[in-house]
């Protein structure tokens, strides 16, 4: 664990670093390595003194590099001159929406993967194992903003049943319960496309796990004590196939806050943080990419490192582990 730990605490000063010197390796002005060009001209000379001494752009590199974390742990991830607002403000109304979304998206999709794959690869070649690897398989060659659309015109056009875009409605005045259903309604179409773009996968992996663990000799044993076939199914066969698929979900939740949900954010017009970077690229808002990427590599380390006590939860061998 102490091994563990040091390296998750040398992989957070890697990105620290990086996050403080790729904008100062660029050609050119700090300033505009940071804020860009168009920032840039609509700064008064006041206003690009002050932000040079905030930042100890002036200074030498090791204090600059002091004042950087000093900002960090007071939570100053700069300002953004787009939104008018400090940079950690503006991530912090993104970001729970992205949460809530990948989120269900796919704590749906490995309860339903785990389920499938469990009964598909303990009656393997069965009919219901065909069937599920061909649809599955056949579902996953599609992009996720293509299911998205599809969705979109099918439950939200055609049939009007869900919300088009957005995660409210705009101006609505609801609050308490009628507020939940409200975020409910519009969660369910973009949710529903990470569902069946993350199934696929997390379908596969226990399926494929379990026919594995189908002829390991725990499984035998506990057949040859006459233990119920949904008991070693799922109580001794289930335990060791998910493993993998842990390891799958903690890191499809970090990674696909920026390339799953973005583009399904897009679509649906849902103010996440797929949303902010594509607007921020927009509008090269630099301190909030920077930020925002900062936080996300972040959430990766969290996770991961959550993933890993959860894993030797689940399996007590990796504890002997060297």
């Amino acid at each position: 664990m102490k091994s563990r730990l040091l390296n998750y605490g040398i992989a957070f000063l890697v990105i620290l670093c990086l996050n403080f010197l790729l904008p100062r390796l660029m050609p050119g002005d700090p300033l505009q390595a940071i804020y860009g060009d168009e920032a840039l001209l609509q700064m008064t000379a006041e206003t690009k003194a002050e932000i040079t001494a905030r930042f100890g752009l002036d200074q030498p590199v090791w204090k600059q590099f002091g004042n950087y974390l000093w900002r960090l742990a007071q939570g100053d991830l700069g300002y953004s001159f787009y939104h008018k607002a400090a940079v950690s403000e503006v991530i912090a109304a993104h970001l729970p929406w992205t949460l809530l979304l990948v989120g269900s998206g796919l704590v749906l999709a490995t309860l339903a993967g785990i389920a499938l794959g469990i009964e598909s690869g303990w009656r393997r070649g069965s009919a219901l194992d065909r069937g599920l690897l061909t649809f599955l398989m056949s579902a996953s060659g599609f992009p996720s903003f293509f299911l998205g659309i599809l969705l979109l015109l099918l439950f939200g056009v055609t049939l009007g049943w869900l919300p088009l875009q957005g995660a409210r409605t705009a101006y609505g005045g609801l609050s308490g319960l009628p507020l939940v259903v409200d975020v409910l309604e519009h969660l369910v179409l973009p949710a529903g496309t990470l569902l069946l773009a993350f199934l696929p996968g997390m379908y596969l992996l226990t399926r494929n796990s379990t026919v594995t663990v189908r002829g390991e000799p725990y499984i035998l044993t506990a057949r040859a004590k006459g233990l119920p076939d949904w008991k070693v199914r799922y109580h001794h066969g289930a335990r060791t196939a998910m493993l993998p698929v842990v390891t799958a979900t903690g890191l499809l939740f970090a990674s696909r806050m920026i390339t799953g949900a973005l583009f399904v954010e897009i679509v649906f017009s849902y103010p996440g943080m797929g949303s902010l970077i594509h607007n921020s690229l927009i509008a090269r808002d630099y301190p909030v990419l920077q930020g925002t990427l900062f936080v996300t590599t972040v959430l990766v380390l969290a996770t991961n490192f959550g993933v890993d006590l959860l894993y030797r939860s689940l399996d007590p061998r990796v504890k002997d582990a060297r």
